[in-house]
């Protein structure tokens, strides 16, 4: 696994003229440990990264320690999308989904009908956050930017972009008043950053880096970059939270199931196929209070 920092990371800036903010996100290395995990279609790998670079956007313009899951959810060919990233900027991510409903030049629409976008904040300290929103837009960009701005009420771009290989995304947010205090002048400077990011093109969000999409974008304007922060594929599965699992059904259908699964109870992780293994002597010793320590051999 590498996490290489110049391939996986966030970039905020900042408009030092202007009441603006922005962020700007690669994936690589991270994208590439979830696409290896399952053989996923092109048009589902596609989403996956989006909604990826989306959440790791998200995380940073939300400011929390703690755990941020985000789940696309739909009727379609495409059930469920699940991304988790946490402010460390670990992420892991999955997708559900019907490969032989899925064509090649399917749209969102045609993936996730009637779907909608559940973020759910889980802080490290404080109350857990949920907010739903529907997928009504003609992809993820439009859904995340309509997000904010119905849900947040603050006027946010996003334009995401992923081809299987690579996944970006682009955010920019109007901050509170503070450079410009006049409203008139406030609404004209965003609807000119506004209009200028909706113009960056998918082909150069994938091929060019940081400062060249920003200065191809607002050349006229004054734009500061700040220091990269690197992201990882991690997946937080572990053989204590599996014994965990099995532990919070009670001890007689934990041993039910020992019986049920001949011998052997096999608890997999969705997101990074990894497989845990408990047998009648593991889950005695689990109830016993001895933990996992000297339990079951894991393998993949």
């Amino acid at each position: 696994m590498s996490d290489l920092p110049d391939t996986d990371f966030t970039q905020r800036f900042i408009f030092d003229d202007r009441d603006v903010r922005g962020e700007m996100v690669a994936l690589e290395s991270s994208y590439a440990e979830v696409l290896a995990k399952h053989d996923y279609p092109q048009a589902v790998r596609q989403l996956l990264g989006e909604l990826m670079a989306a959440a790791a956007l998200l995380v940073g313009t939300l400011k929390f320690d703690g755990l941020l899951i985000l789940q696309a959810q739909s009727q379609g060919p495409v059930p469920l999308l699940a991304i988790e990233c946490t402010s460390e900027h670990d992420i892991r991510g999955l997708a559900r989904y019907e490969a032989e409903q899925i064509k090649a030049d399917a749209t969102l629409a045609d993936l996730m009908p009637g779907g909608h976008l559940v973020l759910t904040i889980i802080p490290v300290n404080g109350q857990r956050y949920q907010g739903t929103v529907e997928l009504d837009g003609k992809d993820l960009s439009e859904c995340f930017t309509n997000y904010f701005v119905m849900s947040q009420q603050v006027n946010t771009c996003i334009a995401l972009a992923a081809d299987g290989a690579r996944a970006r995304g682009l955010l920019v947010q109007q901050l509170p008043a503070d450079r410009q205090r006049d409203s008139e002048e406030r609404d004209e400077s965003w609807a000119h950053v506004k209009a200028l990011a909706n113009t960056v093109k998918t082909e150069e969000l994938l091929g060019l880096d940081n400062e060249t999409v920003l200065h191809r974008l607002y050349h006229e304007d004054a734009v500061r970059l700040f220091d990269i922060q690197p992201l990882r594929f991690k997946c937080s599965c572990s053989r204590e939270r599996s014994g965990n699992a099995l532990v919070s059904l009670g001890e007689p259908d934990a041993k039910a199931l020992v019986e049920e699964c001949g011998g052997t109870v096999e608890i997999d992780c969705q997101f990074c196929n990894e497989r845990y293994m408990f047998d009648a002597s593991d889950v005695a010793q689990l109830f016993a209070g001895g933990g996992t320590d000297s339990a079951s051999e894991t393998r993949h």
